[in-house]
């Protein structure tokens, strides 16, 4: 994946979870809250530091 598109895609992430931690602490829930942010930082590394998982072609296992 493009570096320009990941970065969007953690820009993207990035911004529904302090949305999602906004709304939260809008709401009362103080505890969910922490998942939310926790949640939206583990899904951004977690999309920079795993590799992307590629197929192989079959003419290339011969």
């Amino acid at each position: 994946m493009p570096h320009r598109v990941k970065f969007l895609l953690s820009l993207a992430c990035l911004l529904t979870a302090a949305g999602g931690y906004i709304f939260m602490v809008h709401i009362g829930q103080k505890g969910p809250s922490y998942a939310v942010v926790f949640l939206g930082l583990f899904a951004t590394m977690a999309m920079w530091v795993f590799p992307e998982v590629m197929k192989k072609n079959a003419t290339s296992l011969k």
